[in-house]
């Protein structure tokens, strides 16, 4: 799908919050609200807009800690990585996970309560996955930039 001024615009409102009625929408991009709609649903067909959440404040609910955790495998294969692929997804403590370059294969970051909370992670769901060969920890002491909005082109026609 090729993106105008228009669908940015609406992109970049609905980043900021996804619970704007169509009409505010509308009213915001200076569109109607049914060709408002049009867009947004083409945007949703498209794949452009994923899905709508609300996002909880981390604390607030009682998981205070914030942990990045660096993962070596012992063996890069494609089997290997899927495994843990597979693996690593199924714990909702798992918040971001990434395959990378550099010394360790995989990153993630995970949110948990406190300390025991991460230990009970580390050695009752992490260690367990075969061909781990390496865990390094990290620890967040204070969140500095968080955000979810995508940094969108600048288009003026």
């Amino acid at each position: 799908m090729q993106l105008d001024a228009l669908d940015l615009r609406i992109l970049a409102e609905l980043q900021q919050d996804g619970s704007l009625t169509n009409v505010e929408l509308a009213r915001r991009v200076h569109l109607s609200p049914s060709p408002c709609l049009a867009r947004v649903k083409a945007l949703e067909n498209a794949g452009v807009i994923r899905h709508y959440v609300a996002l909880a404040d981390p604390k607030a609910v009682g998981l205070g800690l914030n942990v990045f955790i660096n993962i070596s495998l012992k063996a890069q294969s494609r089997e290997s990585l899927a495994e843990f692929e597979q693996r690593i997804a199924e714990h909702d403590e798992v918040m971001e996970c990434y395959l990378m370059t550099g010394d360790s294969d995989y990153l993630i970051r995970v949110a948990v309560a406190d300390i025991a909370a991460l230990e009970r992670f580390i050695l009752e769901q992490l260690t367990p996955i075969p061909g781990i060969e390496k865990i390094r920890s990290s620890f967040a002491l204070k969140q500095v930039r968080y955000k979810t909005a995508l940094p969108l082109p600048k288009r003026t026609s």
